[in-house]
């Protein structure tokens, strides 16, 4: 896997400059925001009649949205994971899961991303909530990149999106040639009887592993971006070919983890997980310090595959 040469902006800045040139191209397209968006938002500057501010009124956001595409729109709404999740599940539930609306939301400060904020604006559950409702394409893109091109993908499909961003984390995408969807898993190293195979999910996950790969070249590197259960169906016959042993490492829980599902799909293989464990964050501060205290960072992965080899 090779990087992209240059990269710019955040996932999340980078979501409303892709989805401000793609209303240009399709009139259909609403943007929905929960106090998130700020005195310079591109897609309100550029498309001001197509542009709501709601507040903090995330089930009502989703509901309005849910009304939107019944009628032919394709509204994305953004505010933080936390809040999309949690204080939106019923509706995401029924309007997107029951009724597979066109919904795409778009939910950036996914795990502690928003360090400063403190726990009540952490979401290290999200994932794990998102899969239990059917019908929902779930995708955690690394970079600007990988983030534009989901964005573009989820702005054409008819199904129902929930797209996991950090903050102001800016990093280089993993290079994928144009024309290949980010639902097919990305692989660096050997493709089959590794001795351990890290599977990435999200930003601080990917730089993680492709540090670590550095170190050590015998190792396998999987980069998944979609991480749905229809998705991880897909890969796990894959991955069985690559290795018999996993970390799966991802800014979540344990609980109803990736590495939680990818268990039950793939129980002849050794499923370990690299996640935040079970703490709350009881102080705010950088998104790298929040990770420290949870116990998730490049040394207690180093010290965990160790163990585990």
């Amino acid at each position: 896997m090779e990087e992209r040469d240059s990269m710019s902006v955040s996932g999340r800045v980078a979501y409303r400059e892709e989805l401000t040139e793609l209303a240009y191209m399709d009139e259909k397209i609403i943007c929905i925001e929960a106090d998130l968006g700020g005195k310079h938002h591109p897609f309100q500057i550029s498309h001001p009649d197509r542009f709501f501010n709601m507040g903090i009124a995330e089930m009502a956001s989703i509901d309005m949205a849910a009304g939107l595409a019944e009628v032919g729109y394709i509204p994305f709404f953004s505010t933080f994971s936390s809040f999309a999740s949690l204080r939106g599940a019923e509706s995401i539930k029924l309007a997107m899961g029951y009724m597979k609306k066109n919904i795409k939301i778009v939910a950036p400060y996914g795990g502690v991303a928003g360090g400063w904020f403190g726990t009540t604006h952490h979401c290290l559950e999200d994932i794990s909530i998102i899969q239990t409702f059917q019908n929902i394409k779930i995708a955690c893109p690394h970079g600007e990149t990988e983030t534009r091109t989901v964005i573009r993908e989820a702005a054409t499909s008819k199904e129902p999106y929930y797209i996991r961003l950090s903050r102001n984390d800016t990093f280089q995408s993993i290079y994928r040639d144009d024309n290949i969807s980010c639902e097919e898993m990305l692989i660096e190293g050997l493709t089959k009887s590794a001795e351990l195979c890290l599977i990435s999910v999200g930003e601080q996950a990917t730089e993680i592993c492709k540090q670590v790969k550095v170190e050590y070249p015998s190792l396998a590197h999987v980069h998944l971006c979609y991480v749905d259960i229809n998705n991880l169906k897909k890969y796990a016959g894959k991955l069985k070919g690559i290795s018999d042993k996993f970390i799966v490492v991802e800014e979540h829980r344990a609980t109803g983890s990736v590495a939680s599902y990818l268990s039950l799909l793939l129980p002849t293989c050794n499923i370990f997980s690299h996640n935040c464990g079970e703490k709350w964050p009881e102080f705010g501060g950088q998104h790298k310090d929040i990770l420290n205290y949870l116990n998730f960072g490049i040394d207690n992965l180093k010290e965990q595959m160790q163990t585990i080899l």
